[in-house]
């Protein structure tokens, strides 16, 4: 469940290691989806309150330009100009970079309704943790 709540692997981390340790398979899916559905309204939460104040520390800052500027070059045009399915597909793509965190960020910085983003990022949280469930379950049964 931590890895799978932390922004250092979500549920692309939390369902192999919860695999590899000979957690039941179906529990380590439901458990990694939903820690990791949580990350969405606690990273609202802190772009909406908590990083205003936040931006007054000049470390701070910078690190949250770079981040803004590294979203919009990177997937953020996609996002912008397909909305609800940019985002869905740019969450559900199991790969570092992406995830629910990229895409709260994204949320934020492209004002999308908060109630759609958080629809496409439950889908796509979930498409991402069925692949890679799927994939570790086949792996670890030397079928893939």
């Amino acid at each position: 469940m931590l890895w799978s709540i932390s922004p250092f692997g979500e549920a692309k981390v939390g369902i192999p290691v919860g695999l590899l340790n000979g957690t039941n398979i179906y529990l380590v899916f439901i458990v990694a989806f939903a820690a990791n559905v949580l990350v969405f309204p606690m990273m609202m939460f802190f772009l909406d309150k908590v990083n205003h104040y936040l931006l007054a520390w000049n470390f701070y800052k910078k690190s949250a330009i770079w981040v803004a500027r590294r979203a919009k070059t990177g997937s953020g045009n996609k996002i912008q100009k397909y909305g609800f399915w940019g985002l869905l597909l740019f969450v559900m793509i199991p790969l570092p970079g992406t995830g629910v965190y990229a895409g709260s960020i994204a949320t934020y910085l492209f004002k999308i309704e908060k109630s759609k983003a958080f629809y496409a990022n439950t889908i796509g949280i979930f498409l991402s943790s069925l692949i890679v469930w799927g994939t570790t379950v086949l792996t670890m049964k030397g079928i893939y």
